[in-house]
């Protein structure tokens, strides 16, 4: 062999291998110093290692270090492991939750049955949840003017003032917000 031992073949003649490739390597270690030298020194290493305490670490110590690494999960494996998560473990326990779930559904589709055959009642609803809320605009509005012009706005016919008025202050506010906008968008590097 015109070259030195590779440190997988040093491997081999400290396990004591036996078999086709290693009398060859045996050999060279025979006749060549360096290789000898280095399977002396490899053979002291190996056995200071063996003589070191050996120790196992504590029982929860794999679960704390997982428990750190965040992993990918794509979320059809996260919905997955969530619904088994809620399926029940006993038989019994199923069939209780597969009666449960069941009332329920069926119960939501009655309910939605009673408030399709019942659309008008639910316009009338929205109906008068949309006056309310406008009522409800129109007042803050005309107590907003009134603090800010006093009197004046609750004189007859000023309604067109307390229009006019929220118009201004809207206008104000969206102008606000584009500014607002522009400016960030205008700092973003590009």
């Amino acid at each position: 062999m015109d070259r030195h031992l590779l440190p997988e073949e040093f491997d081999l003649l400290l396990d004591g291998e036996g078999g086709f490739g290693v009398a060859p390597l045996r050999a060279h270690v025979r006749g060549c110093a360096e290789c000898q030298a280095e399977l002396e020194s490899v053979q002291l290493v190996t056995a200071e290692l063996d003589r070191l305490p050996h120790f196992a670490p504590p029982p929860a110590f794999a679960d704390r270090v997982m428990h750190q690494v965040q992993l990918f999960e794509p979320w059809h494996v996260a919905l997955g492991d969530t619904a088994r998560a809620l399926v029940p473990a006993t038989r019994p326990a199923r069939a209780l939750a597969l009666v449960g779930g069941g009332a329920a559904a069926v119960g939501l589709w009655a309910a939605t049955l009673w408030v399709v055959a019942r659309i008008d009642l639910l316009a009338f609803v929205g109906a008068l949840a949309l006056e309310r809320s406008q009522g409800a605009a129109q007042a803050a509005l005309a107590s907003l003017a009134g603090a800010l012009f006093g009197p004046a706005v609750h004189a007859p016919g000023s309604g067109l003032l307390v229009l006019a008025v929220g118009a201004f202050l809207l206008t104000t506010v969206a102008a606000a917000a584009a500014l607002r906008t522009a400016v960030a968008t205008a700092r973003q590097p590009e």
